[in-house]
């Protein structure tokens, strides 16, 4: 199993060069069973990421482009009328897919954003009263444009702590543009080998709450929340949902890292993808060049009683 993940990081390293952390991030959080949140600038590798982890894992994959007119409709289904049958069927929209990329879904009305919340948490769409289920595993990878730029709309605080992790590309170095540079001109999603199934991921995802977390573990997560419910450096605190998903990333990280226990290393590897975006609302005017997260890890001692 763990050869498997590493040879995941590797594929889709040969397209998202000079980026194996924010790779491995990636792979923690649809190991973890959540959502993730990529924001950055337009043509930083957003969308290629998100094929490349569904092409490695030999998953469906759909996506929804998120316009200032998308309806809830274009993106869940809706029902038809069959004169044949005398009966209304449904027609799965594209959320119906193993890995569904809602790409650039600040761009959408709050409307339509808020229409994912269900199918995010729940992994079922109700229309007209009745209930479809969603497949499994169901991944969803949002992108976002940042704030600044024109047509965008902020997440609220509640879509925001559906994604578990939030990650950021950010620029390529030197190196890793110019190797970009050197690759034969061809279609990305085909260089993307399959490492992985549905079944072995269902096995991992199975085995993530069965990771180790001993007490001092549990007691250093509990005072980073409680330095963030405290102090009045961050603009939100974390709630008893972010310590979960705390927990949950950290045990995920560690067995992408080949190990079925915590330790404190774990904990900060995940802790900014998985606090800074609940710990700074959209709408905060908090310096964005202060990592907050990164406050938190220097104010709490791992080895403190």
């Amino acid at each position: 199993m763990q050869n498997q993940i590493q040879q995941a990081v590797v594929e889709i390293s040969q397209l998202i060069i000079g980026k194996q952390r924010e790779i491995k991030l990636a792979l923690t959080c649809l190991l973890a069973g959540g959502h993730l949140l990529i924001e950055d600038l337009p043509g930083m590798g957003k969308t290629t990421l998100s094929h490349a982890l569904a092409r490695v894992f030999g998953l469906d994959f759909s996506r929804v482009q998120f316009t200032s007119d998308l309806l809830p409709a274009d993106m869940l289904g809706v029902n038809i009328f069959n004169s044949q049958t005398q009966a209304f069927v449904f027609h799965p929209g594209p959320l119906f897919s193993q890995v569904v990329l809602a790409d650039e879904i600040n761009r959408a009305s709050p409307k339509t954003q808020s229409a994912l919340l269900e199918a995010m948490e729940e992994r079922q769409v109700s229309l007209d009263g009745e209930t479809h289920k969603l497949p499994s595993p169901f991944f969803v990878i949002g992108t976002q444009n940042p704030i600044h730029q024109a047509g965008t709309y902020p997440l609220p605080e509640s879509q925001l702590d559906r994604f578990l992790m939030r990650i950021q590309l950010g620029y390529p170095s030197w190196q890793a543009e110019k190797a970009m540079l050197q690759q034969p001109m061809q279609d990305n999603a085909t260089t993307i080998k399959p490492v992985l199934d549905e079944t072995l991921l269902a096995q991992i995802q199975q085995s993530i709450p069965k990771v180790h977390a001993a007490e001092g573990i549990l007691d250093y997560i509990l005072r980073l929340v409680t330095l963030s419910r405290e102090s009045e450096q961050f603009p939100n605190a974390l709630s008893p949902r972010a310590t979960k998903a705390l927990l949950q990333a950290a045990r995920s990280w560690a067995v992408v890292e080949g190990r079925d226990y915590l330790i404190p290393e774990d904990v900060q590897a995940v802790l900014p993808a998985v606090a800074e975006h609940r710990l700074r609302s959209a709408l905060t005017d908090h310096p964005t060049q202060t990592s907050l997260s990164r406050i938190l890890l220097e104010q709490v001692d791992p080895l403190a009683a």
